[in-house]
């Protein structure tokens, strides 16, 4: 259930060796620390377990739960219109070529255009700032889906 949480095998095997944790907040206070410990590799690895931005398959074999979460969290993008798909899809590839990795981002609650104005908005930043961002949206990512893990809470990631 953890690599659905985050695909990082060195996130998961942490987070493993400080078990047990007696509530949510303690989970997610752990999950963050350790989080932003690991390397810029570690990381990477995270992101290769997302599919992009309006599709449904990752670089790495999902789990179903994994997978599940996805599609759910990307509704917005699923239900926009064909134009900004396409526009979304071409987003992707030339973020990919400049970056190195998937455009990532907290997606729950965001439409498509919404989406896409943060892709188009990350493209000015250097590679060094943008792995950091995209780091940040992966732990968001992370304690949403550490919430359902626990106990189905969504609302531990509002303030984030």
């Amino acid at each position: 259930m953890l690599e659905a949480c985050c695909g990082s095998t060195a996130w998961v095997n942490g987070i493993l060796t400080r078990r047990p944790f007696a509530t949510l907040p303690v989970l997610l206070e752990a999950s963050e620390r350790l989080w932003w410990s690991l390397s810029p590799d570690d990381w990477r690895e995270a992101f290769d377990h997302h599919p992009r931005i309006g599709e449904s398959d990752a670089a790495v074999a999902q789990r179903e739960t994994a997978r599940d979460w996805s599609a759910d969290e990307q509704r917005g993008a699923t239900m926009a219109p064909d134009e900004v798909r396409r526009a979304l899809a071409a987003g992707n590839g030339e973020y990919e070529r400049r970056f190195g990795h998937i455009y990532l981002v907290f997606a729950t609650g965001k439409s498509a255009e919404e989406m896409l104005a943060l892709l188009r908005g990350r493209l000015h930043n250097d590679p060094s700032t943008e792995l950091r961002v995209a780091a940040g949206e992966q732990i968001k990512i992370t304690r949403l889906r550490l919430a359902k893990m626990f106990d189905g809470d969504t609302s531990v990631t509002s303030a984030t």
